[in-house]
This record gives C-alpha cells, sequence and structure tokens, in this order.
C-alpha cells in the first residue's frame, strides 16, 4: 500500500523534450514513442504500427470484429476497456475532468487536453509539407490526405470516398433519412447539427472573433470568419489557381469551368450555378414591389432598384483604385479590375485561351462551333456577334459614324443616307428581337 501511494505520488521518470513525468521507467519509453514516432508494434492484417502492445490488441479487434467489453445498461460493446470506461459516462453523467480556466468538464482526459489548447493557442502537429498546425493528431492525419489524395472511407451505397469517418457518417444520413438529434426547445426532430440548431434558441455565440468582436455560435463558423482578416485561402482551384477561405465557395466556383448549372428555372428554363441564385431569380417571374419613381420600372428586389437608379443620377460608388475609373455596380468594377491583374478564369476547353468574362468566352466558343446566329436579311450573311452585323450593315447603308464628312454631301445624299440608316435599324430591330424570343 505504501508504494501504490509513492508511485501515484512521485514521478521521478521526467521527459526532457516536454517535461512530461512518469511513475515507471516504462511509462517513460512508452511517451518518448509520441516524439520520435517510434511505433514497433505492427498489424499483420494491415501493417499499421502502434506505439505499445496494448493498442495493437485492441486494433486486432477491429480486423476479428471481437468487443469483449459490454455495456450492462444498453448493450453496447467495445473493443478494449477503455472505449467502455469512457461510454459508460454517458449514463452516469460523470465529467472527472475539469478545465482550471473556464470550468468546462470532459469524460476524458483526451478531451480536456484537446480543450485546454484552445486556449493556449498549442498547436503541436505540424505538417512537414506546408507547416499547417493543429491540436490533435487526427486533424494532421485528415489533413495530410488533402496532400496524399488518400480517401479511405467510402460509403457502401454510393461508393463516394471522405477523408475522415465523420464526414461519412453525415454522408450515410443522406441515403438513411437518418437525423438522430431532436430539439426540446421547438420539438423539431430530425436535425443534423443538434448544437448549431440550439443557438437560434438561445441566441448564445461564444466563440468570438478577437479581432472585431464578432461573436459565432460553433469553432468552425469562427474560424472561417478568421480568415476574412488573416486573408487565409487554403483551399484552391486546381484549374486557375485562383484561392477561398471555404471550402462550399470552392466547389461553386468549380462550376465557372466545368459550366455546370444544375439548378434550373421552370418559367424560364435558365440555369445557375446555386440554389440561392435560382431563388434570387424566381422573385423576377413573381412579385416586382420595388418600382423607380423616375421611370415606372417595377423590381423585385431593393438592391435591384438601387442599381437601376444610377441610370438615371449617373452615380458611380465603385472606383477602380489603379487608375480610378468608376462603376454603377460591383460586377462592372470587377470585369474591370480583370485589365490590370491579367487575371483570366474563363477558360475555353478546346484550346486553352482565356477571358475575362463568360460572355467573352462564349463568342470564343463559337469559332470552334462555328456558330452564326445573328443574320443580314439583305444579303443573308451569318455573323458570330451582334456588333459584327451591326459593323456589316454599314455596308449596305453607307453610313459612317466616325466621319464628319457628311458637311460635304448634297442635301439630296443627306436625305437618302439617312433613309437607308432608318431602313437599317429597322432590320436590326427585328434581328433583335428574333434572337430574344
Amino acid at each position: 500500500e505504501g508504494n501504490l501511494t509513492t508511485r501515484t505520488t512521485v514521478k521521478p521518470f521526467s521527459c526532457k523534450t516536454c517535461e512530461k513525468s512518469y511513475c515507471t521507467k516504462n511509462g517513460l519509453i512508452y511517451h518518448m514513442r509520441s516524439h520520435t514516432g517510434e511505433k514497433p508494434f505492427s498489424c499483420t492484417t494491415c501493417g499499421k504500427g502502434y506505439s505499445e502492445r496494448n493498442s495493437l490488441n485492441s486494433h486486432m479487434r477491429t480486423h476479428t470484429g471481437e468487443k469483449p467489453f459490454s455495456c450492462k445498461t444498453c448493450g453496447k460493446s467495445y473493443y478494449d476497456k477503455s472505449g467502455l470506461t469512457y461510454h459508460m459516462r454517458t449514463h452516469t453523467g460523470e465529467k472527472p475532468f475539469s478545465c482550471t480556466i473556464c470550468g468546462k468538464s470532459y469524460c476524458d482526459r483526451s478531451g480536456l487536453t484537446y480543450h485546454m489548447r484552445s486556449h493556449t493557442g498549442e498547436r503541436p502537429f505540424s505538417c512537414k509539407i506546408c507547416g499547417k498546425s493543429y491540436c490533435d493528431r487526427t486533424g494532421l492525419t485528415n489533413h495530410m490526405r488533402s496532400h496524399t489524395g488518400e480517401k479511405p472511407h467510402s460509403c457502401e451505397i454510393c461508393g463516394k470516398s471522405y477523408c475522415d469517418r465523420t464526414n461519412l457518417t453525415e454522408h450515410i444520413r443522406t441515403h438513411t433519412g437518418e437525423k438522430p438529434f431532436s430539439c426540446e426547445t421547438c420539438g423539431k426532430n430530425k436535425i443534423y447539427h443538434l448544437k448549431r440548431h440550439m443557438s437560434i434558441h438561445t441566441g448564445k455565440k461564444p466563440f468570438l472573433c478577437t479581432t472585431c468582436g464578432k461573436g459565432f455560435s460553433t469553432r468552425f463558423f469562427l474560424k472561417r470568419h478568421m480568415r476574412t482578416h488573416t486573408d487565409e485561402k487554403p483551399y484552391t482551384c486546381i484549374t486557375c489557381g485562383k484561392g477561398y477561405g471555404d471550402k462550399s465557395t470552392l466547389f461553386y466556383h468549380m462550376r465557372v469551368h466545368t459550366g455546370e448549372k444544375p439548378f434550373t428555372c421552370t418559367t424560364c428554363r435558365r440555369t445557375f450555378t446555386r440554389r440561392r441564385g435560382l431563388i434570387y431569380h424566381m422573385t423576377t417571374h413573381t412579385v416586382k414591389p420595388f418600382s423607380c419613381m423616375t421611370c415606372g420600372k417595377s423590381y423585385s428586389t431593393k438592391s435591384l432598384l438601387k442599381r437601376h437608379m444610377r441610370n438615371h443620377t449617373e452615380e458611380k460608388p465603385y472606383t477602380c483604385t489603379t487608375c480610378g475609373k468608376s462603376y454603377s455596380d460591383s460586377s462592372g468594377l470587377l470585369y474591370h479590375m480583370r485589365t490590370h491583374t491579367g487575371e483570366k478564369p474563363f477558360l475555353c476547353e478546346t484550346c486553352g485561351k482565356g477571358y475575362c468574362d463568360r460572355s467573352s468566352l462564349l463568342c470564343h466558343m463559337k469559332t470552334h462551333t462555328g456558330e452564326r446566329p445573328f443574320l443580314c436579311e439583305i444579303c443573308e450573311k451569318r455573323f458570330r456577334t451582334r456588333s459584327d452585323l451591326t459593323h456589316h450593315m454599314r455596308s449596305h447603308t453607307g453610313e459612317k459614324p466616325f466621319s464628319c464628312s457628311t458637311s460635304m454631301k448634297s442635301e439630296d445624299e443627306i436625305a437618302g443616307c439617312r433613309q437607308e440608316l432608318d431602313f437599317s435599324r429597322i432590320i436590326l430591330h427585328r434581328i433583335g428581337m428574333k434572337n430574344h424570343v
């Protein structure tokens, strides 16, 4: 009994790397492997290595399916005793490991250790390829798969693969329809993210941005927000190299290159890359409560009306910081900035040529397809673009819009030119109506 007391109070074997202490020499030896990465015990089935024999024994049961440790309350079984011990605390509610800073409690020591790093900022697991650091080994392991492309967790239903098991578990529910979490406040059930949903009722946003003070309901949302301050863009497009702060934005961006537009308007058959783009568009077919006081034109949203009003006021609030040129909307400035940066994100899949905007790419694509949709009704010659047709029509009308030679013509000649010009404008108007229809 005296020796046991000595072992639990005195820890004479200290690690020279992190100064952690242990009661026995073997404890220190096992710990040192966390620094050296040594894993002398290997699985004969899959080759996976472990630093301790007990860990290997527990792992081997994942191949044999043996789960000898069962919960007497619910019957759930586990590969090892520690798994059962942690599980039992879900019944007892026991959380013996408490944070000395904020008082938050955890079922196991590893949960507390991971939590403490949110206070200290410690990230001991670093990627040797890009230097990115993580709080735990699991985070680093999942990250390394972004370099190797490994996706070991596959869905047995559709075959889709994932880097980590958590994402696979959530994906499986899209097939089964399972939404196992129910809200006790509003009674809503079948919720995928219960903790995120509860913030709707509590208004609690415990994760605060240290830069601007904005609060968020989850750590994930805070992490994504912080990138707006650091300008970190970890998700990069493999086609054009453009970077994004979150994975979903990159996913939508990729459709710029693939041309995929899975959301279709049932009224006019116009397609969109995002669902919210379709929802926003659908309002143009229904209600247009915002009317222009000057010309009476109506719009479905206040922002569209505001943008339209600039046609009357000639307001141009978006200014290029490089050359000072101004634009009435942000998209006009965005396209203009590409003349300075040289960015051409719209690439032709046939020849690889890049363009600043989608309309220029579509026009270019006609050089490969041979499409010439604009018809001259006088000589029946066809053109790829409306501007080419407009320019061609001047060969019939004799119009020279960039010349000041009309003063040299007689009144009869000027009258004749005006008649031909009026005729060509009627023709172009008819063509435009047909193309619109």
